[in-house]
């Protein structure tokens, strides 16, 4: 196509040439349930255009890559499980010089480019500390089984005693729990608690790119079970998340409020299996926490009991100072009337 034949140092991509690299990189499935037309892909592309961006610094010295056509044709070397060597050998075509001394290093930061772009996982080639995001390093063989790896289904924390209630939403983390929402562009980040006080957790807010997600690299059934871990914490039906969602400053994917509701078979942490672990860790922190603001005490009614004694005891209290500066007041008048007879 020749709209992917267009320089990646754009900061504005036109519709048809978004439509061509979505197309490319991820053919629409033939039996998707999901109406292409829902997909809000510009949280996608924003994404797409600073990670061009970042890799084009300094006049694109640090990679390959100059056109959409360069990003796919990578990512479908990545697909058929191409190793990161062969890629290497293909690319190295492209070098008017040969042999250059940072050859090695411009060829795997070219290659990581496209498979970030491909996957939205933080792949990267060197061990870099920079971004504070969890980063897959992928040093050889095919990206398949890199992410199979990182990604693998492991059960370590047991979950005896963990429900997912309908409580158990991005709203009511924050407004019950104090713990804040970050939104990531980084698969591998999801739900996970990135603070000492486990008063963070990052959330991919991509639906969008997960539901168009056709990539046989990521394991079977990852998409679907993230897809489900939205439709836990943003539910489709609930005023107070759209509410919420409406008040974040942070652009989000809009198809969050579309995710399919959960029945309570697919409410079970059992059920999960990816992202088990996470979520059992997000769910213990939301449970030990305790009130701290007069906000988290009005939203917090984990406990009913405790909800109503507290209000209660505030009312009292309330009542009590109020109607100790009435008697405080009539008798300040009546001292006044006292010394000021009329």
């Amino acid at each position: 196509m020749a709209s992917l034949g267009l320089p990646l140092n754009k900061d504005v991509i036109n519709d048809v040439t978004r439509h061509s690299i979505v197309d490319a990189l991820w053919p629409s499935p033939t039996n998707s349930t999901i109406e292409q037309q829902y997909l809000e892909l510009e949280p996608y592309f924003d994404y797409y255009i600073r990670q061009c961006h970042n890799a084009l610094v300094d006049g694109g010295h640090h990679v390959l890559t100059r056109t959409h056509q360069d990003i796919v044709d990578i990512a479908r070397h990545i697909e058929s499980n191409g190793t990161r060597d062969s890629i290497k050998v293909h690319l190295k075509s492209k070098f008017t010089t040969p042999n250059r001394p940072e050859e090695d290093s411009i060829l795997n930061n070219t290659i990581d480019l496209a498979a970030r772009l491909h996957l939205m996982v933080n792949v990267r080639s060197t061990r870099s500390f920079i971004s504070g995001q969890m980063q897959l390093n992928w040093t050889n063989g095919g990206l398949k089984d890199c992410v199979s790896e990182h990604f693998k289904e492991s059960r370590v924390l047991g979950s005896d005693g963990i429900r997912l209630d309908t409580l158990f939403t991005a709203a009511n983390l924050e407004r019950i729990a104090g713990i804040r929402v970050r939104f990531t562009d980084n698969l591998a980040d999801h739900l996970r608690l990135i603070d000492k006080d486990d008063k963070i957790v990052a959330v991919f807010h991509h639906a969008s790119f997960l539901h168009r997600q056709t990539s046989t690299v990521l394991p079977t059934g990852l998409k679907e079970e993230t897809i489900r871990t939205l439709a836990l914490l943003f539910p489709q039906h609930d005023r107070s998340t759209r509410k919420w969602l409406n008040k974040q400053s942070t652009k989000f994917d809009g198809m969050l409020l579309r995710c399919d509701p959960l029945r309570l078979e697919d409410r079970q942490v059992e059920t999960f299996h990816f992202w088990h672990d996470r979520l059992v860790m997000l769910k213990q922190a939301f449970d030990q926490s305790r009130p701290a603001t007069m906000s988290q005490w009005w939203f917090d009614r984990r406990n009913g009991v405790q909800w109503y004694t507290f209000w209660v005891a505030v009312l009292v209290l309330v009542l009590t100072i109020f109607f100790g500066m009435v008697q405080s007041i009539e008798g300040a008048l009546q001292v006044y009337k006292a010394y000021h007879p009329s």
